[in-house]
């Protein structure tokens, strides 16, 4: 007899592997790994400590931290919850009407550049409109111990069960960017038309910016699967963005990748995967081949982990670890010179803290990461969701 969570997995892919069946274009070319490292293992991490931080979290997705101390975590059911003089406060910031369906609902957080001289929120997620939903990111104005909806900033993103996207970052230009998915429906990530399996940049009002690369829209790349993590490298200020590869479509599975975004650049899916030096598809920095789902990402420009300076650090969800990747900028582009997988023993093992979501920079630099054990995927322990910090050894 299965267990429950076995059950779970089980129909997951039987549901994948319907999707694959009559696929709108044909097999995709799979490329290589363009990385020349393999992945390391570190169980413990390598020259840190972890400890809780909060718990007790019902499916947490976003972190933010706020310059006058607080931080707000979103909850995918629809809830913004806050946390001040490190308690999490039992009354929500603010909920928020969301479509909780499969991977949809509440998702991605930004603070407003000018914060607090702007005292804006933003946060990105699902609703419904008649008999369909959709995705959209609202603005929401601060107001201390709560928040509320001022306007709406981007709509009618495609959302579905799957495959939503939902991060949103603002660049140092000033620009709003929005990860979103392609909803399993594979073809649209190559309509310019259509808002899913892109990048999007809009202005902080919502508008589009006159140098965006397609004149009128808010596509800023296009080509992509899932996107769910934005990173901007501290030192080029270039767009890093991680995917998620197929899970069954086209009986295709892994290569997930991390990719560096251009303006106007075609990621490939569903024509290529991997890196497979296809013009005009832009190939990834690093794609796994083993099955990794990487989600949020966030480059480490602190000074209390010296030994972590410039490395970029991403969430996992099914591998189950916070990976530590060094890059080395290069003429012409990035090389990728380690790949560290922390808190897991090997690729088909159980993490020691479960599947990660998020991972962010604090104020007083230390790394922070969410789990995501209780969102029906996952085998969620007693005080699960929380949140951890790595500090000093």
């Amino acid at each position: 007899m299965f267990h429950s969570i076995d059950m779970k997995k089980t129909i997951s892919l039987l549901i994948l592997i319907l999707f694959s069946v009559i696929p709108a274009y044909p097999s995709p070319i799979t490329g290589k790994e363009p990385q020349d490292v393999k992945d390391k293992f570190f169980p413990d991490g390598r020259g840190i400590k972890v400890e809780v931080w909060i718990e007790n979290l019902e499916i947490p997705w976003s972190l933010i931290f706020l310059p006058d101390g607080r931080a707000l975590v979103s909850e995918r059911p629809g809830r913004i919850r806050l946390i001040k003089n490190n308690r999490l406060q039992e009354k929500p910031y603010i909920i928020i009407d969301v479509a909780h369906i499969g991977e949809g609902g509440l998702m991605g957080l930004a603070l407003h550049p000018a914060f607090p001289k702007q005292p804006f929120i933003y946060a990105m997620h699902t609703y419904r409109k008649g008999g369909d939903i959709f995705n959209r990111v609202i603005r929401i104005r601060d107001q201390g111990e709560k928040g509320d909806i001022d306007k709406v900033i981007a709509d009618n993103i495609p959302a579905g069960k799957f495959h939503n996207g939902g991060r949103i970052s603002f660049r140092p230009d000033g620009m709003l960017y929005i990860a979103a998915g392609e909803t399993f429906n594979a073809e649209i990530a190559q309509v310019i038309q259509s808002l899913g399996g892109k990048i999007l940049r809009v202005t902080q009002d919502g508008g589009i910016p006159p140098d965006n690369p397609f004149k009128g829209s808010p596509v800023y790349s296009y080509g992509h699967r899932n996107p769910q993590g934005l990173a901007w490298h501290p030192e080029t200020g270039d767009l890093f963005s991680s995917e998620h590869g197929p899970s069954g479509e086209f009986l295709k599975f892994g290569n997930d990748e991390i990719n560096v975004i251009r303006k106007g650049g075609n990621y490939g899916w569903p024509q290529v995967i991997g890196s497979a030096d296809k013009k005009p598809f832009i190939d990834p920095l690093i794609a796994w081949k083993k099955t990794t789902p990487p989600s949020g990402m966030t480059f480490y420009a602190g000074d209390k982990l010296p030994h972590l300076r410039g490395d970029l650090f991403v969430a996992t969800l099914r591998s189950q670890s916070l990976i530590r990747i060094r890059i080395k900028k290069e003429s012409g582009g990035y090389r990728v010179t380690d790949i560290e997988r922390w808190f897991v023993k090997g690729y088909d093992d159980n993490g020691k803290y479960g599947r990660l979501r998020d991972v962010v920079v604090g104020p007083d630099g230390l790394i922070y990461f969410l789990t995501n054990n209780t969102d029906g995927r996952g085998n969620p322990s007693k005080g699960d969701d929380r949140i951890y910090r790595i500090v000093p050894e």
